[in-house]
């Protein structure tokens, strides 16, 4: 580790100074090692892709880490929950996302688990809200998103994904809780900029949200790599074909001695 990276408590003393909080969705070692070379303070990781070679690879970022929930995951229980939590702290995880019941998060944080919940649009439960729209548009809808954190920040979290709420609201909200808002699509105001590094780097597949910025156009590199990897097996195939690979350099060779004796010891 190339310096001791952030705590929690590092963390919350950034918020109460208002410092600017960056923080990217990252899948592999790559993305990672970047980030740790670019200065990012946070990282989000899926459970499924967290590693020690990932923690390295993130170096002084501190790191998010989620847990599957609901039909896509495997924990059911505050015990299921709790055990993998520790599996990942041992992993190296600074914090751990997870958007399970409220009793859940209360287990997690009684076990002094950093935990950071998920508030305005929940992807994974916007079937409530009325699907992947913004939340906290009406001052009712604005009062159940401070309701929620209200909830969370009672129950002991650490921070909160912000998502898809006005701008105003979401000042509102970050200004009067204890918990870092970690803002995607929710303005300049939230204790942190959330990205997915897909979004920034310009290869999202599929729709792109309204808070995404394209920094780098990756998807035309991508398609360009992959034009030149169908380029290259084609090729292969044709130098198979005609007998062009293996060429004498790719072979071992064997002295005339040794073969004609190998030779000889067959036919016997």
């Amino acid at each position: 580790m190339q310096a001791k990276r952030p705590t929690v408590a590092d963390i919350r003393a950034m918020k109460a100074r208002g410092e600017k909080i960056s923080m990217l969705y990252v899948t592999t070692l790559e993305e990672a090692a970047a980030a740790d070379a670019a200065g990012i303070h946070m990282l989000s990781i899926e459970g499924r892709f967290f590693s020690p070679e990932m923690r390295t690879a993130a170096g002084r970022c501190f790191v998010q880490v989620g847990m599957p929930y609901g039909p896509y995951g495997n924990l059911a229980t505050a015990e299921d929950y709790l055990r993998e939590a520790f599996r990942l702290m041992r992993l190296g995880a600074d914090c751990l996302y997870c958007a399970a019941s409220l009793d859940i998060q209360k287990v997690l944080c009684d076990n002094a688990v950093p935990v950071v919940a998920h508030v305005g649009l929940i992807p994974s439960q916007c079937t409530w809200t009325g699907g992947f729209k913004a939340v906290g548009k009406t001052a009712a809808g604005a009062q159940q998103v401070w309701q929620h954190v209200q909830r969370l920040e009672a129950v002991g979290c650490f921070g909160a994904e912000l998502e898809v709420v006005p701008d105003r609201v979401a000042e509102a909200i970050s200004k009067n809780t204890s918990l870092i808002m970690l803002g995607m699509g929710a303005g300049p105001h939230a204790d942190a900029q959330y990205l997915f590094t897909e979004d920034v780097l310009g290869h999202t597949a599929g729709h792109k949200p309204r808070h995404g910025k394209t920094y780098r156009n990756f998807a035309a590199e991508f398609a360009r790599l992959q034009a030149e990897r169908i380029a290259a097996f084609q090729e292969f195939i044709a130098d198979v074909n005609s007998g062009a690979y293996p060429a004498p350099e790719h072979t071992v060779p064997i002295l005339d001695a040794e073969f004609e004796a190998f030779i000889a010891q067959m036919k016997r």
